[in-house]
């Protein structure tokens, strides 16, 4: 059977018509998509939501003075202020952040979770202006604040991941009748606990409603007297206000990092140290989302930069360089030629 192939020079021209033709179709193209782009279209996609709610221990021990900032001397508030300050600024756009702060055994919301990038100077404002004097006790009950976390995130409109900064110094001294089992506690898995203080320690300032220094907490002020932890427990006693009379005499507050992690672990939680922004924010990135939801797209930008493809390939060619064009030229000959062969070979092998 012989089969009919198309005359070489019909072939011909309908490569000269597409090479002539072919920038036509490119600038067509190109206009498509430009209008494609100003469009504005959108795909449906899902992603992670991230909603953080930071929680400050702003109890007395949070004053004393074992950090440093820039080099010198910070309380551990102002550590944590400084730090969550640049942790802030560090979220990208879309990330919702509310602020809480814990006293004895509550933790309370300044607000529920906003966007970062919109509400930025009202939220530095707030970090600004949180300090010790805004405590509603002088206890700090660190582990069982984590039961007033839940019930604080059950009353927001929408799930949020905890970041909770503290030293840990549990005041009164947990004893067997005042430690809170948390195995009741639910939703805590991906919170994050954060350490604030050194190892070393640093005595607890004690200011008057000024602000003003007037002393150091001493050992007797921070214990209970023996039997008394069911009173304490029950919220009735209160713990002596004296102030240590001499430098020996000063309580040394230290981060409680044991205490920390015993109760991260507990409750599902993760704990690192407030060391740097760096390291606060790869912890943090660790967490799991507060949700996943479907949202729009935008792809204008895609389109936009076909767009911008076509528009290369149409000038692309006449702006080569003399070599390339010479490579370019000896590429299609050759091509050409190697084409005509076969084309005489398939119409000798067809007759």
């Amino acid at each position: 059977m012989i089969t009919k192939t198309p005359p070489l020079t019909t072939i011909n021209s309908r490569r000269i018509w597409l090479h002539r033709h072919q920038e036509l179709a490119l600038l067509i193209a190109t206009l498509c998509l430009l209008l494609l782009a100003m469009l504005r279209p959108t795909i449906q996609v899902k992603h992670n939501i991230h909603s953080y709610f930071f929680v400050l221990d702003i109890t007395q021990s949070m004053n004393a003075v074992d950090m440093q900032i820039n080099g010198k001397p910070a309380s551990r508030i102002g550590y944590t202020k400084h730090i969550l300050g640049q942790t802030i600024s560090s979220l990208p756009c879309g990330t919702k952040i509310g602020i809480g702060m814990f006293s004895g055994v509550n933790v309370v919301s300044l607000y529920t979770p906003i966007d970062v990038c919109t509400n930025f100077a009202s939220i530095r404002d707030t970090l600004d202006h949180i300090d010790w004097r805004s405590a509603w006790t002088a206890d700090s009950r660190v582990r069982e604040s984590m039961l007033s976390t839940t019930q604080v995130l059950n009353n927001f409109p929408e799930p949020a991941q905890v970041v909770f900064f503290t030293d840990g110094e549990e005041a009164p001294k947990l004893h067997t009748f005042n430690t809170r089992d948390l195995s009741t506690l639910q939703g805590a898995d991906g919170w994050l606990i954060v350490g604030v203080g050194s190892g070393k320690g640093a005595p607890i300032p004690r200011y008057d409603h000024n602000n003003q220094l007037v002393g150091y907490w001493s050992h007797e002020s921070m214990q209970l007297a023996p039997g008394a932890a069911p009173i304490a427990a029950a919220g009735i006693l209160k713990r002596k206000s004296d102030t240590a009379e001499s430098v020996q005499d000063r309580y040394i507050s230290k981060l409680a990092e044991t205490h920390l992690q015993a109760i991260a672990k507990e409750i599902g939680a993760a704990y690192t140290r407030a060391n740097d922004v760096q390291d606060l924010l790869s912890a943090m990135k660790k967490q799991k989302p507060a949700r996943r939801e479907w949202s729009a797209y935008m792809i204008d930008w895609l389109a936009a930069g076909l767009a911008g493809g076509s528009l290369l390939l149409i000038y692309l060619p006449r702006c080569k360089p003399r070599w390339l064009k010479k490579w370019w030229n000896t590429r299609r000959n050759a091509s050409e030629g190697n084409f005509e062969t076969n084309y005489v070979a398939k119409s000798l092998e067809s007759a």
